[in-house]
């Protein structure tokens, strides 16, 4: 698996009743042209990563050590760049989108304790892969006014942290105390403890973590994204190695303790995730095509509505949108969706090392580095996250160097900040 406004109840009634009337959103006017902003490599390496700005004037993410070998979280604000610290490990990041404007970030963190078992865990896998695996424990965490926390397990070792709400609502997965038969069934990741997919409270000044129950006959889950009503969404299918694969053979959605499987497919058995879910209940993600395997990805970024809207150029009336991908690529994923409908993530070609970022909008995929305005030196290759004022952030190629690093993409018009 791959990486605001406050609401009140008066807002909560009125998006829950445009869903449930089945409106369509409002597509943007015209095309924007984009100022991008370098936010740099604060943590001295050259691999650093926007993900997730909702919070007004924040941008949150992860910034390489000299060396590349280690990644912290990172915070940038008010012009300055912020080191998050660990739980006492190596490593941290914020590698899914916070839908938070309250200063909450959640995220994964390594720990000084080392793997009982000898795990790899999906916080490795999926995030910590610049370097071999160091053997620590990986846990979720929140983090406010400088303080780091790990959140629970479900009594087992690992933890992952993807998402959080404006009522701090944190989602993600954690293992549990079972050892289950399907691990490793693909993946030789020595993934020992089975997982599910968790919802983090706060209860009596702890946060508890609650099951969300895989998907009938399935053994396992993750979430992925939460938004501001309380819809989960992730996935679900049997343990493997703990990061996508066979674990994504069914990409759902919790809500009012029910768990809905999100049909159709794009025709793949593996690989079927989403990865952020907007207030409006749409899904974005990757989905594989048909002809894959659980070690032979070949999935394309997907646009999930209960709602109408369009899809290539044809209006539908509901279900999944093969997004496609960049012209000569082969792969895409979707990573981000805003309450316009627009939607951002990354193409790539079969020899690209890096990709190329992409915003999806008026029913069409359009490579984002047409849309920046003249003087841009950076090269987007991915973007992770757009919030509601269209600003976008991801990474970026400096071609000069071939670091990569952070970047903020603001429509032409629109304050930086706010």
């Amino acid at each position: 698996m791959k990486t605001r406004l406050s609401v009140g109840p008066a807002l909560i009634a009125a998006v829950a009743a445009l869903c449930a009337a089945g409106g369509a959103w409002a597509a943007p006017a015209q095309r924007a042209v984009y100022r991008v902003i370098n936010l740099g490599d604060p943590g001295g390496g050259t691999n650093t990563q926007g993900t997730s700005d909702n919070q007004p004037g924040w941008v949150v993410g992860f910034a390489a050590l000299p060396g590349n070998a280690l990644l912290h979280a990172e915070l940038w604000r008010d012009g300055a760049a912020v080191d998050l610290g660990t739980l006492g490990g190596p490593n941290s990041a914020v590698a899914w989108p916070n839908h938070n404007d309250h200063g909450l970030i959640v995220g994964i963190s390594e720990t000084a304790e080392m793997q009982p078992l000898g795990e790899v865990w999906s916080c490795s896998l999926a995030v910590f892969f610049g370097a071999p695996p160091d053997g620590h424990v990986c846990r979720g965490f929140i983090w406010r006014d400088g303080h780091m926390t790990g959140l629970p397990t479900l009594g087992g070792t690992n933890g992952f942290a993807t998402g959080v709400n404006n009522r701090g609502q944190i989602v993600g997965w954690a293992e549990n105390t079972t050892h289950d038969p399907t691990c490793d069934e693909f993946n030789d990741t020595h993934q020992v403890l089975q997982f599910e997919a968790v919802r983090w409270m706060r209860e009596h000044g702890h946060y508890r973590a609650h099951v969300l129950p895989p998907y009938p006959g399935d053994l396992d889950g993750a979430a992925t994204a939460i938004n501001q009503l309380g819809q989960v969404a992730g996935i679900s299918g049997i343990c493997d190695g703990a990061v996508g694969g066979a674990t994504a053979e069914h990409m759902v959605v919790w809500w009012h303790g029910r768990v809905q499987r999100l049909l159709p497919t794009l025709g793949g058995s593996y690989w079927n995730t989403p990865m952020d879910i907007n207030n409006r209940g749409d899904v974005v993600g990757f989905s594989d095509l048909a002809g894959d395997g659980p070690l032979a990805p070949n999935f394309n970024a997907f646009f999930w509505s209960a709602h109408p809207f369009e899809c290539n150029g044809a209006d539908i009336a509901g279900g999944t949108c093969d997004l496609g991908v960049a012209a000569g690529d082969s792969v895409s994923e979707a990573l981000g969706v805003n309450d316009r409908g627009q939607v951002v993530g990354a193409s790539f070609g079969a020899a690209d090392p890096f990709g190329r970022a992409f915003i999806w909008q008026d029913g069409r995929m359009t490579d984002l580095n047409t849309l920046v305005a003249p003087g841009t030196t950076l090269f987007l290759t991915d973007a992770q996250e757009i919030n509601d004022r269209g600003v976008i952030t991801g990474q970026a190629l400096v071609p000069a160097t071939q670091a990569l690093v952070a970047f903020k993409a603001v429509p032409i018009g629109v304050s930086a900040d706010r």
